[in-house]
């Protein structure tokens, strides 16, 4: 599901519940990380959840493309990590470099409804791809 599939369906919820609900909904979609890549190395540090995230590259060429996959042992965080992945995968670095997922958590009114724990996972999360963006573009130059 794209980003703006995912904002178009907000757009129809209106209440906290029913947003919340497809939070969870948009998590169980989210195919399974392998057991492999629940390492430490892909942890994401600052969740309160356990949260794993893996980058792929795809040609090394000074702005690649990458794509991320993720996972959580949280239902709500698992949908985070999916909104989160919505918006960052399958672009260029330099994109993922200038786009602020906080931004698309304000649009659909979710900011607002997270403890503040899981708000400063979501900023880790998201604080984690933009440093891999940041890496792989600069280890090209």
């Amino acid at each position: 599901m794209t980003i703006d599939e995912i904002i178009d369906e907000f757009s129809y919820l209106d209440d906290w519940e029913d947003r919340y609900r497809y939070v969870i909904e948009l998590g169980k979609s989210l195919p399974d990380l392998p057991e492999t890549e629940r390492t430490a190395e892909n942890k994401v540090q600052g969740c309160a959840s356990q949260v794993w995230l893996v980058t792929h590259q795809q040609g090394g060429e000074a702005d690649p493309v990458l794509t991320f996959e993720g996972d959580s042992d949280a239902h709500i965080v698992r949908g985070l990590v999916a909104i989160v992945l919505a918006t960052y995968s399958g672009k260029a670095a330099s994109e993922i470099a200038t786009l602020d997922a906080l931004d698309v958590f304000g649009k659909i009114g979710l900011v607002e409804h997270l403890s503040s724990q899981r708000a400063n996972g979501l900023r880790s999360m998201i604080g984690r791809i933009k440093s891999e963006a940041a890496r792989r573009m600069a280890s090209v130059h």
